[in-house]
């Protein structure tokens, strides 16, 4: 049975260019970690460094996970925010980019406190956003120095990157899993992977279950997330809430592969209840996990030996209990 973690900003204040005045409240990290506690089945998080209004060191953070029988999955450095508009590693300025490198640095030192397994990079804002603006072979040698200097400087520290398409950058450089597997192998360091965003591969236009695949046989899969979205934005739905076949066939392959870590939920919840949104994600997925129990694998194996659609369709739908008329 699959075990469930969550990105701590699904139980914050969201904003977008809209509402500036954010959805819901502001929260302080505490409100933050009582809300992710009050998930059933919900056992780990990742968290944002530096952390949320009300809580400024890991020595207070680790006491306060641990009343909440919560724990630190992963790190992630805000390397996406205003004074990295630029970018983060690939900023034009020196000394931005040393900046970042500083916050990366400074994950690295929580998540050993904290006891996280992985640093996390979303390189948001390294990209461009209009033809001609950017020397793309630079961009991938900042990309590939960057990757290669912080992993080397902890090499007893698992780094994964998760890559994006679009947004908050118009063009993302490290946009699919395919790009972004080709950036660790020149950056040549053993110590980073790939967290496998479901959402993300959909916008990079993948199928997320082959995705996962080709980058679990590269050996470079250090986390698996669900969502949902209408494959043209980062909408962070709800898991199966549009992509009901593709999330199935992305559990199978999950199981293929014998994940036994867990499953992170990457949700913005910007007008439900976080908590309510999260319970009900874990419990599709649990609905899931008994649909997955149900298909013939050897039946559905002999029907893509075949090629034959029409015969893994019909597999899937019964699993899922629709018999259809005949």
């Amino acid at each position: 049975m699959l075990t469930f973690g969550a990105g701590i900003w699904a139980f914050g204040q969201i904003v977008d260019r809209y509402a500036t005045d954010g959805y819901g409240p502001a929260r302080t990290m505490t409100q933050m970690l009582d809300l992710a506690a009050a998930v059933d089945g919900l056992e780990c998080l990742d968290i944002n460094v530096p952390f949320a209004e009300g809580i400024s060191k890991a020595s207070e953070l680790a006491p306060a996970l641990a009343e909440r029988g919560l724990r630190a999955r992963a790190i992630t450095p805000h390397l996406y925010t205003r004074e990295f508009a630029r970018g983060a590693f690939t900023n034009p300025e020196p000394e931005v980019r040393r900046r970042a490198a500083e916050r990366v640095h400074e994950a690295v030192a929580v998540a050993r406190e904290l006891g996280a397994d992985y640093v996390k990079f979303w390189p948001g804002q390294d990209g461009f956003d209009l033809p001609g603006q950017a020397d793309y072979a630079r961009l991938w040698e900042l990309t590939v120095s960057a990757i290669r200097d912080l992993a080397s400087a902890h090499p007893d520290v698992q780094f994964a990157i998760e890559y994006k398409a679009k947004e908050p950058r118009v063009r993302i450089t490290l946009a699919d899993a395919a790009r972004t597997l080709l950036a660790i192998d020149e950056a040549g360091q053993p110590n980073v992977g790939i967290v496998m965003d479901f959402g993300h591969s959909l916008l990079a236009g993948e199928t997320p279950a082959e995705a996962v695949q080709l980058v679990h046989r590269r050996g470079r899969l250090v986390s698996v997330e669900l969502n949902d979205n209408w494959r043209g934005w980062d909408d962070d739905l709800p898991v199966a809430s549009v992509h009901l076949f593709e999330t199935v066939e992305y559990l199978l392959a999950v199981r293929r592969i014998g994940w036994d870590k867990p499953v992170l939920l990457d949700q913005f919840p910007f007008r439900e209840d976080p908590v309510r949104a999260l319970s009900e994600s874990i419990r599709t997925i649990r609905a899931l996990e008994q649909v997955c129990d149900r298909i013939d694998l050897e039946e559905l194996a002999d029907a893509q030996e075949r090629q034959d659609a029409l015969a893994a369709q019909a597999i899937l739908w019964s699993a899922i209990g629709m018999a259809r008329a005949t």
